[in-house]
């Protein structure tokens, strides 16, 4: 065989090797775009989700946008927008309760409101700049971040809220302006914060809100949301600067591995039973990992989604996941994104 000919056919074998994995990945990806529903006349962000299957609706706070929208669960058709709030970021909906919480970073503040109609019932007296929270059922008590640099403060807050009453159970101080997301999980007593300012992660101790340790996250700054796996003894800690995955051991605070991640990604979404790890980003891409190997995090799939697809939900039990595509201070339309996820 001539010199000619082997250079042709191994530059064949060599494009083929890079073409069909290409290919292949796109058959096989793990989600597939069934729903896009247009949102005209917003401008600025959507921030956080959250799910009414008593009323098989989903919820979006549009904090830029000052409202809390309201879409069909099944087929992601919009139903209403609810006006009347500053700053709305993040909703606790309970099976069966009356009563739904949207936390409000303006001066309208946190509030208790029918979880029918939406109207106000009571003000909860939170510190001012109510923002991210998650939910502990078994305590029923809800963890909401409050204060910090957006509401001119030197301090943010972590605090403990009865959802029934509003009432606050306690509160711990951080000195850090910038507080983000959190992590816990049923059967660990153990929360996990993000200290942004500070470029750490602190523990805490739910029931006590005692600060047991506090570590640096070194390979990369603006850590802002948090995943965890208690099986593996995995944090995944998703930081904006650069984008980036970094995984840490959840006794230690030891980093045990990284990986990029899309920029400007403002949630992160964990399904334990799959070993997948969703990573939305605002400049136009999700990022899925694999970890089952828990030393050796692996991104498997980028999926172009859209720019500003920065916040999500994913609902393993459905087989769903949602994206809201937040137009920013540019014209292009916002858009709810729905995924099947295979």
């Amino acid at each position: 065989m001539s010199m000619s000919v082997i250079r042709t056919v191994f530059l064949t074998a060599s494009l083929a090797t890079l073409v069909l994995p290409a290919s292949f990945a796109q058959e096989t990806s793990s989600v597939k775009l069934i729903h896009s529903v247009n949102l005209p006349g917003y401008t600025g962000d959507f921030d956080h989700f959250a799910v009414d299957y008593d009323r098989n609706r989903l919820l979006l706070a549009a904090e830029d946008h000052g409202t809390l929208e309201v879409f069909d669960l099944t087929t992601s058709a919009h139903l209403r927008t609810v006006s009347g709030f500053g700053n709305p970021h993040s909703i606790l909906v309970r099976k069966g309760s009356p009563t739904v919480l949207i936390t409000d970073s303006e001066k309208q503040g946190a509030t208790l409101r029918d979880a029918v109609n939406y109207t106000k019932k009571s003000a909860v007296g939170l510190a001012p700049g109510s923002d991210t929270s998650k939910y502990d059922a078994i305590s029923n008590t809800l963890y909401v971040v409050t204060g910090g640099k957006d509401v001119g403060l030197k301090t943010a807050n972590l605090e403990a809220v009865n959802p029934d009453s509003g009432t606050i159970l306690g509160k711990v101080i951080f000195q850090d302006n910038h507080v983000e997301a959190m992590a816990f999980v049923d059967d660990d007593p153990r929360l996990f914060i993000n200290l942004t300012q500070t470029n750490q992660l602190a523990v805490l101790d739910r029931a006590t809100l005692k600060v047991l340790s506090t570590w640096p996250v070194p390979p990369a700054k603006q850590n802002a949301m948090v995943a965890f796996d208690p099986a593996q003894h995995r944090l995944y800690v998703v930081c904006r600067d650069p984008g980036m995955v970094v995984v840490m051991n959840s006794d230690t605070g030891a980093v045990v591995g990284t990986q990029p991640a899309p920029l400007r990604s403002d949630e992160v979404q964990y399904d334990a039973a799959t070993k997948r790890l969703y990573v939305p980003g605002g400049e136009g891409y999700m990022g899925i990992y694999d970890t089952s190997d828990p030393d050796h995090l692996k991104m498997t799939e980028k999926v172009t989604t859209a720019p500003g697809a920065k916040t999500g939900l994913l609902i393993p039990s459905a087989n769903r996941l949602f994206l809201a595509v937040s137009p920013g201070e540019s014209k292009a339309m916002a858009k709810i994104l729905t995924y099947e996820v295979k």
